[in-house]
């Protein structure tokens, strides 16, 4: 591939000899600033996988790299990395990557063995019990005779327990726990402190198999059938999932908080945190290349996406006279595929507005027609229209499609309180105005515009490219 030179430098020194001896050689110099081969490895490979649809060649992607690089020394020129701004935002992204890097699955051990020992102390000696139940509500203010007949259903439900009514069955029909009625009254495993102190004490008295006689508690009548019994588990049997735990409670960012204000406090204030995180970023990029790389894509992307914005994009959708210049030039570009409708479907309540809207927006500019409608019939709090104002193609409204297209059997919905439809404006063969196609206008302009900064940018800044590394990419030891 022919070396890129763009503009002029009184003497250029041969990369090969330069760099043959190097383990990381300079792949290109943009602007005066090297790009070593592992760079240019990392954003091609993380660019080019087997699933991106338009996968480039090594040759195809310098192009591209080379623009990258373009764009991010012009934003380098015009100190956009030096903006509260910028550097906020940029630290922001970096410290997703550094701040996890303080944590040590030792670390994670020692937490996740904090949780299993309050545990266990929660717990306690008694151990976990995996009981069933029925319940037989009483309101707080229950009447005598509400009470007496919530004690005389459980007892009638006791007795058929005990004439072997199955367990399960009858939760499942006459107990007024909705969670564990489904469940056939299965409350699952449960320690000491997790229920009310009636129900616990009858609970933990009770051996596997056994049922408890009724009793009752602040939220009505209850029978226990006691399931299993069991000691609280080693940590090991329990290490995963609490593991698992603590990574869905973000643990890591806690201990990465503990560690970083520890690290400040004995220093005695000396240094901050941020500057502790500038550290740990520097000190991981000197020895991790993808670290370092993922960090420069972050630095980089961003000032792309900074000068970019300010240059082309929101540049180029606040220019209405460029939008409308650019669309003059290229008109014949600009077509449909079938007719479009421009205007609006409305519903009014009285049929004098039916000509009334039409009359309004008649002499008005089409992006004009919102407001004058608004300040004319929907002043305050009296709406006397309903109206939808775009570019219609076929099937995109039913009105559209019955009044302007002639679509047959179109059943039209009808809009509540505004009996009465209709449409105003004219059936489009192409676009006529820019704001027919204002995207796609917008879209091209912004290309156009591209193309041009890019073209400026190549005379402005020398570009290098080393063919011999270039050979190189992928094909080293």
């Amino acid at each position: 591939m022919k070396k890129l030179i763009i503009a002029a430098f009184s003497a250029v020194v041969p990369f090969t000899a330069i760099f043959a001896q190097n383990s990381d050689p300079v792949v290109m110099s943009v602007a005066g600033v090297d790009v070593p081969r592992s760079e240019f490895e990392y954003s091609y490979n993380k660019n080019n996988t087997d699933g991106v649809i338009d996968k480039k060649t090594v040759e195809e992607y310098v192009e591209l790299f080379v623009n990258y690089k373009l764009k991010v020394q012009a934003a380098l020129d015009a100190r956009l990395d030096t903006t509260t701004a910028f550097r906020q935002e940029f630290a922001q992204y970096r410290d997703q990557q550094i701040r996890p890097t303080f944590v040590t699955d030792d670390d994670m051990l020692v937490e996740a063995h904090k949780v299993y020992d309050q545990t266990a102390e929660q717990i306690g000696s008694d151990g976990l019990v995996s009981a069933a139940h029925i319940l037989i509500l009483t309101p707080q203010k229950a009447t005598e005779e509400q009470q007496r007949e919530a004690k005389r259903r459980i007892d009638s439900v006791y007795t058929a327990l005990q004439a072997g009514a199955d367990f399960e069955a009858l939760a499942k029909q006459v107990s007024q726990d909705p969670g564990s009625a489904r469940r056939g009254g299965m409350l699952g495993w449960f320690a000491r402190k997790q229920m009310v102190k009636e129900f616990e004490d009858e609970a933990f008295a009770l051996q596997p198999g056994e049922m408890s006689k009724p009793f009752l508690s602040p939220y009505g009548w209850h029978i226990i059938l006691m399931k299993e019994r069991k000691q609280f588990e080693p940590f090991e049997f329990h290490k995963e999932n609490i593991l698992r735990f603590l990574e869905q409670r973000n643990a890591r960012e806690a201990i990465t908080e503990q560690k970083l204000n520890a690290m400040v406090l004995a220093s005695n204030n000396t240094v901050t945190k941020e500057s502790l995180l500038d550290q740990r970023a520097d000190s991981l990029s000197a020895v991790d290349p993808e670290m370092r790389y993922l960090i420069k894509e972050y630095h980089d992307g961003l000032l792309l996406y900074e000068i970019s914005n300010s240059t082309i994009w929101e540049k180029a959708a606040q220019d209405e006279q460029a939008l409308e210049k650019y669309f003059k030039k290229h008109k014949k570009q600009y077509k449909w595929d079938e007719p479009r409708f421009k205007g609006m479907v409305y519903h009014v309540k009285d049929q004098d507005d039916v000509k009334a809207v039409a009359k309004c927006v008649k002499k008005l500019k089409f992006d004009e027609w919102n407001e004058a409608l608004r300040t004319t019939f929907n002043k305050d709090s009296v709406i006397r229209i309903r109206a939808e104002k775009g570019i219609f193609k076929k099937g995109d409204n039913k009105l559209v499609d019955r009044e302007i297209f002639k679509v047959a059997d179109v059943q039209v919905d009808s809009v509540k309180g505004y009996p009465i439809d209709a449409v105003y404006g004219k059936l489009l063969k192409k676009p006529q105005d820019y704001t027919d196609v204002r995207a796609l206008v917008l879209t091209d302009l912004q290309d156009e515009m591209e193309r041009q900064w890019v073209a400026d940018l190549r005379k402005k800044y020398a570009v290098i490219v080393n063919d011999e590394v270039l050979k190189t990419i992928n094909k080293h030891e």
